[in-house]
């Protein structure tokens, strides 16, 4: 049994993955091609339903046009999340835990991977897909310079819609 203060993760082949083998998975999906372009994506989508809000937060692993490694983190908040400000927020802020368990130590690790092959070509970028958009139709186009200053403020590229996949069609899948 996993401690309630342990972040679990799961994805299609495995469930109650705790951070430590999600980061494993993460630096063997690495290895096995270090000449690869690579994108840690990070970002959580949320839903309302009858009686809770439902938020699903997305690690993606992508080496770019080669495919990619996946998981999600589940937490159901037992209201309906009604306000629009407070629902995003609360994205972003789960967003920024998951984020947070990337020590400095263990991005470097990483990067530390791929950085032998930078001249070969190989990259490695860490971005923050956000389930907002900036179109004038879009009612969360207000809260667009918060949550791309707090994605910033990790040291994450900020992604929006329609570029932030991994919150509004990868996480968006499991919320229903």
């Amino acid at each position: 049994m996993k401690p309630d203060n342990e972040l679990i993760f799961q994805n299609l082949s495995q469930e109650r993955m705790s951070f430590e083998e999600v980061f494993q998975h993460i630096v063997s999906y690495i290895k096995k091609d270090p000449l690869g372009n690579y994108r840690l994506i990070f970002g959580t989508d949320s839903q309302i339903h009858t009686d809770h809000t439902l938020f699903i937060t997305g690690i993606v692993i992508q080496r770019e046009r080669k495919g990619a490694w996946a998981c999600i983190r589940k937490v159901k908040v037992p209201r309906k999340m009604i306000n629009l400000h407070e629902r995003i927020s609360y994205e972003t802020t789960l967003t920024e835990e998951v984020v947070s368990q990337f020590t400095e130590e263990k991005k470097e690790h990483l990067i530390d991977l791929v950085l032998p092959n930078i001249y070969k070509g190989a990259s490695f970028t860490i971005e923050g897909h956000i389930d907002i958009g900036a179109g004038a139709r879009n009612k969360t186009r207000v809260f667009v310079n918060e949550m791309v200053s707090r994605m910033e403020s990790l040291g994450l590229e900020p992604k929006i819609k329609p570029e932030a996949f991994v919150a509004s069609s990868y996480a968006n899948r499991y919320t229903k």
